[in-house]
């Protein structure tokens, strides 16, 4: 075999796992979905009436969140649920602004748990929990604003008692003009949620977002504290003991996107940092002859972007030139190379662009694409940096 073969063969298999990854799944997991529910329809269930309904915590974990505390808390009364059921807890390691004096005399609806120590989200997450005594609780940001249906939503995919995760839907508030930020995070999170959409009805969503997200509390485990992915390891544990993740649309969550691209750039280096640490602490669900569907679904939607997809994206530039320079089909690979030349120039046209504020956001999506692999690099040296640390604790992105 000669190397230009080798080359060819690197180069080809190379982009089908980068097509697969980003589009070709969704496509593939389109199919399997409507041959699916051609056989079998999903089965429609009915929410108990209010006299049944089960008590429910609405768990807030906090640090130094007082500018948003009066707006949470009224989101949180008004959600519709009966109030003698409904348990708002906020759990406020570390803070040391007013957010805990603003809770305890404005807010007596709110139960306070408070240690000075800041110990990072997943060591209060594991001490809130051991407080908790209802039998499903809903996980919530402080700057998330909460449907009033979600409760109830949530609640009615508990009605499945196979469900042990409801994951709720993460949407961007929308500005009629947006940053590359806010714009390119928002489209994101909009294919994002199809795809958890279809996860679910395939067989089981592939994680769950922290802004909105609730669990059996008797499948609560608690995790290592310098875990900086909570909701993604406690929701796929779960799927580790034979429970399934739904995914529920009609409860969402709002917040809005970052303030700019350096602050997003830290949301998407912890991300692909806790993707990485997540991978390995999840091992066990590689393993397809055991976990089956589900293993399938967890490579497909996760473990390829946080691993070998970003390496061979950009593999494939200098593959493409190499294979040329040796001779092969001009048409083909010329073609190939102009089409990816052309990418990058749009990824530097959303770069230009990224500190403007522009109503087609679409104009973002090359170079929110390129900037989302980019960081999943700087998210190994971040990990690299972290060995050692104990904590979980991160330095927040301003929102917009």
């Amino acid at each position: 075999m000669t190397t230009t073969t080798v080359l060819i063969i690197l180069f080809w298999v190379s982009l089908f796992i980068v097509f697969y990854t980003y589009l070709g799944y969704g496509i593939l997991l389109y199919i399997m979905v409507k041959v699916k529910e051609a056989f079998r329809k999903p089965i429609k269930r009915s929410l108990p009436k209010d006299e049944d309904l089960p008590e429910v915590t609405l768990f807030i974990t906090a640090y130094n969140e007082e500018l948003v505390v009066d707006e949470k808390m009224q989101n949180s009364i008004e959600l519709d649920y009966p109030a003698d059921k409904l348990h708002i807890v906020w759990v406020t390691d570390g803070s040391n602004d007013g957010t805990n004096d603003r809770l305890k005399t404005r807010w007596p609806q709110a139960t306070v748990h408070f240690d000075p120590a800041r110990q990072g989200k997943t060591a209060a997450m594991n001490r809130g929990m051991r407080l908790v005594s209802t039998p499903l609780v809903v996980f919530t940001d402080a700057n998330t604003m909460v449907n009033k249906e979600a409760i109830r939503e949530i609640v009615l995919s508990f009605t499945n008692p196979r469900v042990g995760c409801v994951a709720g839907e993460k949407r961007i508030a929308v500005q009629t003009k947006d940053g590359a930020a806010a714009g390119g995070e928002g489209i994101y999170w909009k294919y994002e949620s199809t795809l958890k959409n279809l996860d679910a009805r395939l067989y089981s969503a592939v994680g769950a977002a922290g802004e909105l997200f609730a669990v059996r509390k008797e499948l609560f485990e608690e995790m290592e504290t310098d875990t900086l992915l909570d909701d993604f390891i406690l929701s796929l544990r779960m799927t580790m003991k034979g429970y399934i993740i739904d995914y529920c649309s009609n409860a969402y969550a709002v917040e809005s996107g970052s303030a700019d691209m350096q602050e997003e750039e830290k949301r998407k280096v912890r991300i692909a940092a806790g993707g990485l640490q997540s991978i390995w602490r999840l091992r066990p669900l590689l393993n397809i002859f055991r976990y089956g569907i589900l293993s399938f679904q967890y490579v497909s939607h996760r473990v390829l972007r946080w691993s070998i997809t970003p390496i061979l994206l950009f593999l494939l530039l200098p593959l493409n030139i190499a294979i040329l320079l040796m001779g092969a089909s001009p048409v083909i690979y010329g073609t190939l190379l102009v089409m990816q030349i052309l990418f990058y120039i749009l990824g530097l046209w959303g770069y230009y662009l990224s500190t403007k504020q522009i109503k087609n956001k679409f104009l973002f999506i090359p170079y929110y694409f390129l900037f989302m692999n980019v960081n999943v690099f700087k998210g190994m040296n971040y990990l690299r940096k972290r060995k050692g640390n104990k904590t979980g604790a991160w330095e927040k992105a301003k929102r917009a």
